[in-house]
């Protein structure tokens, strides 16, 4: 079977350009290998219109199954080549054609990429070592293992600061940590953070080395003394320090990228190749504003495009 639509990715804008591509009446299936994407790490997401305080995994599952009710498909895999077929010289647009890690394969007329980010690393010694271990990229997955105990939690943006909020609901003692001197967090954030009595911000200052006894986190290093001592005591270290753009599938094929990796698409989404379009936060135009709704705004616009170029191409 040959899909009008495959759309990698199954986050915000991912599920809408399936949403808009099924009522365009194109067959369409979504692969993904999180529902929901990286919202669903988010515990509460507050400024989705119509919906405010909403988890991040209730906001994907409620896209996910209006998805589905719109006749979409969702396979739980993950994409690990793209091919090209080239038609023009039976006077036929390109063909995409798909494998997944499960050997599975598939085609389509046309591709819409929405695979987000990949949650960044401190690239600091002992930081994979206790991955599992105390240390870890979800406060929503992993914050009910830390009650009663303290903990570090190194960003400054939105998902640092929510992230801190969380985390105080269940550990005793959160700290901060952030490189600047100012939280780049909204206003509404950044005021909760600092009423909670639980969380302390340490400014200027970066961790250098995650500490453990072998089998557990037992504290960070500093590159800054913080109260005089350069080590400072956590049972847990949570990293929140924003994402790079998961490209690289698309490397290969010669998809036009922007210096740190971001796809480069126009007002209608389209990238440089005739019926591959992008979109979400791993496009340049998530530049702007990498949130929900600009995602959201992203997957309806590609799957319009889409939709268009399957006139045009007959």
């Amino acid at each position: 079977m040959t899909y009008d639509t495959i759309i990698i990715g199954a986050g915000p804008a991912g599920l809408t350009a399936s949403i808009y591509s099924s009522r365009y009446k194109l067959n369409n299936l979504i692969i993904g290998l999180v529902t929901g994407g990286t919202i669903a790490y988010a515990h509460k997401v507050d400024n989705f219109p119509g919906i405010p305080g909403i988890s991040g995994v209730e906001l994907g599952k409620k896209m996910s199954e209006q998805a589905k009710a719109l006749g979409a498909e969702i396979l739980t895999e993950e994409v690990i080549s793209i091919e090209i077929v080239d038609g023009a010289e039976v006077g036929k647009p390109l063909l995409f054609k798909i494998t997944t890690n499960s050997g599975k394969k598939f085609e389509a007329r046309t591709l819409i990429v929405a695979l987000g980010t990949e949650r960044r690393k401190l690239g600091v010694p002992g930081e994979k070592e206790y991955l599992g271990k105390g240390v870890s990229y979800c406060t929503t997955c992993d914050a009910p293992f830390f009650k009663g105990k303290t903990v570090v939690l190194v960003g400054g943006s939105n998902a640092a600061c929510s992230g801190a909020i969380h985390l105080a609901t269940f550990a005793e003692k959160i700290y901060l940590i952030y490189r600047k001197n100012a939280l780049r967090a909204e206003p509404v954030w950044v005021a909760e953070v600092k009423e909670n009595p639980k969380i302390e911000v340490i400014y200027e200052t970066n961790v250098t080395e995650v500490l453990g006894d072998g089998a557990k986190v037992t504290g960070v290093k500093l590159d800054v003394p913080y109260n005089d001592n350069s080590t400072l005591p956590a049972s847990g270290v949570f990293v929140e320090i924003g994402g790079q753009p998961s490209s690289s599938l698309l490397q290969p094929l010669g998809v036009e990228l922007d210096e740190d990796g971001y796809v480069r698409v126009d007002e209608r989404m389209s990238t440089n190749i005739p019926g591959l379009f992008a979109a979400g936060d791993l496009t340049t135009k998530s530049l702007i504003l990498q949130q929900v709704i600009t995602a959201c705004a992203g997957g309806a616009v590609a799957a319009n495009s889409a939709f268009e170029y399957l006139k045009k191409v007959g």
